[in-house]
């Protein structure tokens, strides 16, 4: 048996502690958090470019915009769907964010869980926000939740695995629905 304390193989059979600890490694997620560091780099916060430029909102997948926060289609998607929803303030945490503007996200944020519900038939959602580099917001800066449509059976394996995306769906197809269904469902007239 292996000591805790110590990884010292004592018992007959059993593999050392080097020999039993296993690595997923997911280079796709370093690759896709240095993208961001690049483009920032070159031209600033891509969130912050594409609440500046409303008439640019199809070309960035916008889907729609609130007061002080919006809701875009991850070009990065984990799976078909992945929303981002962001405040439109360059600020990265939750501290910095007056009440108002964080109740508007979470609104958005449901309005985003509904939508995806329609439009892809999403039977669960992950809803998450990465604060900090180290709990792996590739955008720190800025805050935004993460809403990704899942369902039985899907592949969210693959990426780690395999280092494998499998999105079914092209990005243009899917916004132009989103769009449609959110303005179906009245998301899109407050």
């Amino acid at each position: 048996m292996v000591d805790k304390r110590t990884g010292v193989n004592g018992g007959v059979g059993v593999l050392p502690v080097a020999d039993v600890n296993k690595n997923l490694w997911a280079p796709w997620r370093m690759e896709y958090i240095r993208s961001l560091d690049q483009e920032q780099g070159q031209s600033g916060c891509f969130l912050c470019d594409y609440w500046a430029h409303p008439q640019r909102d199809a070309e960035n997948h916008v889907v729609w915009r609130g007061r002080s926060a919006f809701v875009v289609m991850n070009r990065f998607p984990y799976t078909n769907g992945h929303l981002l929803v962001a405040v439109s303030a360059h600020k990265g945490d939750y501290d910095a964010f007056a009440d108002e503007e964080l109740l508007e996200m979470q609104v958005l944020t449901r309005d985003a869980v509904r939508l995806l519900r329609e439009t892809v038939r999403a039977q669960g959602v992950n809803v998450g926000t990465n604060l900090g580099h180290c709990a792996g917001a590739g955008l720190p800066d800025h805050l935004h939740a993460h809403v990704v449509p899942r369902w039985m059976g899907d592949t969210n394996c693959m990426a780690v695995l395999g280092d494998t995306r499998v999105i079914p769906d092209g990005l243009d197809p899917l916004y132009r629905e989103l769009v449609r269904n959110a303005a179906a469902l009245g998301i899109t007239d407050r």
